[in-house]
């Protein structure tokens, strides 16, 4: 779909009347919908519009799920197809075609050395339920309980994912530094950063007076999201894969924002050539229905019916969505095309750092994309690899840039530890004039911010 500007504001009785419903009769836990009070009514691809007649680019893509944007004609044909089928949609974990279609193209995207051995179990209908899975998975069969996470993780929000995630107090988490060049645990940054991260597991998992018994499972993001989209360096993820096998230490790596094509390769662990016991796999996966799975290697698979269930683990419509996603990802190499615009976007967003001060880093991986704002006046803290000292986040920038942002038609999310971080999260269909006027609008909503008094009230985490 062409790029075009906001539509003209239609009369607001509808829509200001839907938003007035959804604060009176919805729970306070609400988060999308306090920074983005939009109605949307219809949407194709990148687009998105409101019942104020406004139309969006949307650069959220409902945090990661549509990797082919919304209404694809590929993903609405194979649901269309299963309903006129008269196949049953509901069938707990009964196996069908439907299902054999679906984890027969999900094998043909895995990493082979794990495709060739693996088994698949189907989970609730969100990453979250296939992140338990995974540790009862890892539990049941080292016969260990103690987990290993790292700082600033995301990995859902039930208990056991939460107790993994960056602030949890869970004793049976212990946290690892997780390597940062803009704001480094030591100091240091880049290699050295990593390299010292890397030497401070090994130490601890090593050190009989450590206090750390042995460990089932590590989780890790190839690439944290929520976190602030901080990408692992390849070395250091090589150096988790080491440091797990040689421990028996079951490796679990959570892409369940980082699949199907979005950092550049199908797999975000394929940059760094690594292949996990575990994959974590749900959003993109479902076409944009509801759909978690977790794949791993044949011998854990030692747990017993029924050690991990749920009653929309066989959700037929999403299963038929996620393989024609799969495949047309696949077979119009879409991972390769996220990574080739992806790193062009970025280049963009680097150049504009050199006017705005606020930009405090740039990164990202493939059409992942994190923009830090900083506090340029005021005291640095922590230190970078770069030049020495960082300044602290400026959330309340984010959130002002978020809010004109989607004045100017564009829809973006805030993470990082403070909501400091603008994120851009694009469809894999995005085209080179889409990604034009992606970087337009924040730069100009960046320059506006910098220019008007904002909020000093940063909007809050995002779910799963």
């Amino acid at each position: 779909m062409a790029v075009t500007e906001p539509a003209p504001v239609a009369p607001p009785t509808v829509h200001e009347g839907i938003l007035r419903r959804q604060a009176l009769r919805e729970s306070a836990a609400r988060t999308y919908a306090r920074s983005l009070p939009i109605v949307p009514v219809r949407a194709r691809g990148m687009t998105i519009e409101g019942a104020d007649g406004r139309r969006y680019l949307d650069c959220l893509s409902g945090a990661g799920t549509l990797a082919l944007g919304h209404n694809h004609p590929v993903v609405l044909e194979a649901i269309r197809k299963v309903i006129d089928s008269g196949a049953p949609l509901h069938v707990l974990d009964l196996a069908t075609p439907v299902k054999d279609a679906f984890t027969t193209e999900l094998f043909a995207t895995l990493p082979r050395e794990l495709a060739d051995d693996a088994r698949i179990q189907f989970c609730g209908p969100a990453g979250t339920d296939a992140v338990e899975a995974a540790f009862k998975l890892a539990r049941a069969a080292s016969g260990r309980s103690e987990l290993l996470a790292f700082t600033g993780a995301y990995h859902g929000m039930t208990a056991g994912a939460l107790a993994a995630s960056g602030g949890a107090t869970d004793v049976r988490v212990t946290r690892l530094p997780f390597p940062s060049t803009y704001r480094c645990p030591f100091g240091a940054g880049g290699e050295r950063g990593a390299d010292l991260a890397a030497r401070w597991t090994e130490y601890l998992l090593d050190d009989p007076k450590g206090g750390l018994p042995a460990p089932a499972a590590m989780i890790l993001e190839p690439v944290q999201g929520e976190g602030g989209v901080n990408p692992a360096p390849d070395g250091w993820m090589r150096r988790m894969r080491e440091i797990t096998r040689e421990r028996s230490i079951a490796l679990i790596a959570d892409e369940v924002q980082t699949g199907v094509g979005r950092t550049g390769t199908f797999w975000a662990v394929e940059h760094s050539g690594i292949v996990p016991d575990v994959m974590v796999l749900s959003k993109a996966i479902g076409g944009s229905l509801p759909l978690a799975v977790i794949v791993y290697r044949s011998e854990l698979d030692l747990w017993q019916p029924g050690a991990h269930a749920g009653t929309f683990r066989g959700n037929q419509l999403a299963m038929a969505a996620g393989a024609a996603t799969l495949a047309y990802v696949r077979e119009n190499r879409l991972a390769e095309r996220a990574g080739t615009l992806g790193a062009r976007m970025l280049a963009r967003l680097q150049a504009l750092s050199t006017e705005h001060p606020s930009i405090g880093d740039v990164r990202g991986r493939g059409l992942m994309i994190g923009i830090e704002l900083v506090d340029p006046e005021a005291e640095p803290i922590g230190l970078t690899a770069e030049n020495g000292s960082a300044p602290p986040p400026d959330p309340a920038l984010a959130a002002a840039v978020q809010q004109e942002c989607l004045r100017r038609g564009l829809i973006v999310e805030l993470g990082g530890r403070h909501s400091a971080v603008v994120r851009l999260l694009p469809p894999l269909t995005l085209t080179d004039e889409q990604a034009t006027a992606v970087v337009d609008r924040l730069a100009d909503a960046l320059r506006a911010a910098e220019r008007s008094p904002y909020r000093r009230d940063a909007v809050g985490p995002t779910t799963r």
